[in-house]
């Protein structure tokens, strides 16, 4: 079996390989994949993580979320059941073995739809656990996500086989030992599925000023209740989320619309920009104006996010 999985891994690797021959985040034209090429070891960068599986097949990354480390290699795939603010950064690559990998977004409609269809008892555990975890690759996972990749060889066939492939893909990780994980931000009477609704409404709402008991309301939670699992899922609080927001779309902001630091500022909600250049600093670790120089000299990303992490 090792040897089988091993095989699997490296066959992953040569078709990612033949995809792409530059360092970067690439998109394909299968809908929610994304292909990424690292050639060299990197520091922590901010990232968000949408509901996605993450899978390196060559090298090794780290995610940081709220202080804990979570490691994936080609044996061991990353999961997210939320948006979750973070810090990716890669921990094996180089030129000759570079580290390559893919990243699946996450229908929570498909779940929901494959669980009902299972007959599987529903999950009664209303706790929520964290948003992300690490799961243990298997023949039956690698052997679909290599059929989704060899769909690129084959583009007129993507849109008849590649949604049957996904489904199973979603289909196999329900049966992984991160199906708890998903299962439970399904449920719809569950608590991850209440946070899930909270982040959604932040998202569309980060510019407003945020009254946590009205949100807390919004998702039918009590005050307590709501932090306690908004931190346990996320590792942040809803106000330190809404910072989050606000801060990653006044860099893209500055670094797409060349909006100065105060207007910026005013745009994204905040209503001091000596506060905002402050939280700035402390989330990027330099002020507005420095980082947003230093990202066109080095020619990053529009959002400064790496979306493959």
């Amino acid at each position: 079996m090792p040897h089988a999985i091993a095989h699997q891994e490296s066959a992953l690797a040569q078709i990612i390989d033949q995809q792409i021959n530059l360092p970067g985040n690439f998109t394909t034209a299968i809908s929610g994949l994304t292909l990424f090429r690292r050639e060299q070891p990197s520091a922590p960068a901010v990232c968000m993580i949408e509901p996605s599986l993450i899978l390196v097949a060559r090298g090794e990354k780290r995610l940081w979320i709220g202080g804990e480390s979570y490691s994936y290699n080609p044996s061991h795939f990353l999961i997210t059941s939320l948006d979750l603010p973070a810090n990716s950064e890669v921990l094996a690559a180089t030129a000759e073995q570079p580290c390559v990998g893919l990243l699946i977004k996450l229908e929570v409609n498909m779940l929901a739809e494959l669980i009902a269809h299972s007959g599987a008892p529903a999950v009664h555990d209303r706790t929520s656990g964290k948003g992300v975890g690490i799961g243990t690759a298997t023949p039956a996972l690698l052997g679909s996500i290599g059929r989704l990749l060899s769909l690129l060889e084959e583009p007129e066939a993507i849109p008849v086989l590649a949604p049957m492939i996904l489904r199973e893909i979603h289909y196999r990780l329900l049966n992984s030992d991160q199906s708890l994980r998903l299962r439970q931000i399904t449920s719809v009477d569950g608590q991850g599925h209440r946070i899930a609704r909270a982040i959604d409404w932040l998202k569309l709402n980060y510019k407003a000023p945020l009254r946590i008991d009205d949100l807390a309301a919004r998702v039918q939670m009590s005050t307590p209740t709501f932090h306690h699992h908004f931190r346990q899922l996320t590792a942040m609080s809803p106000l330190q989320y809404l910072k989050w927001l606000r801060l990653n779309e006044a860099r893209r902001l500055m670094l797409n619309t060349h909006l100065d630091v105060s207007r910026a500022a005013f745009a994204v909600g905040y209503e001091s920009p000596s506060q905002f250049s402050r939280e700035y600093g402390r989330l990027f670790g330099t002020a507005p104006r420095k980082d947003i120089a230093l990202l066109r000299g080095c020619a990053l990303s529009a959002t400064g996010q790496d979306p493959a992490v």
